[in-house]
């Protein structure tokens, strides 16, 4: 029987990177300052986006049988 590719842990962590990225996206619209060229906006927003972009790479390249070894 063929195994399935990801494991409950990935699926836990891609599920936190999606959210981490609408809370980017969220952030970035709370931005007051015009066309979004505040802190919110051009900063602080675009790193919690990123971060959740990385979250979803470690989520899907995450191996269970490394940590087993």
């Amino acid at each position: 029987m063929n195994k399935l590719p990801f494991t409950k842990k990935n699926y836990q962590r891609m599920i936190i990177g999606v959210i981490t990225i609408f809370v980017g996206f969220a952030i970035m619209s709370m931005d007051k300052e015009p066309h979004g060229f505040g802190f919110l906006g051009l900063t602080l927003g675009p790193i919690v986006v990123l971060a959740g972009f990385i979250i979803e790479f470690f989520a899907i390249t995450y191996s269970p049988e490394k940590e087993n070894k």
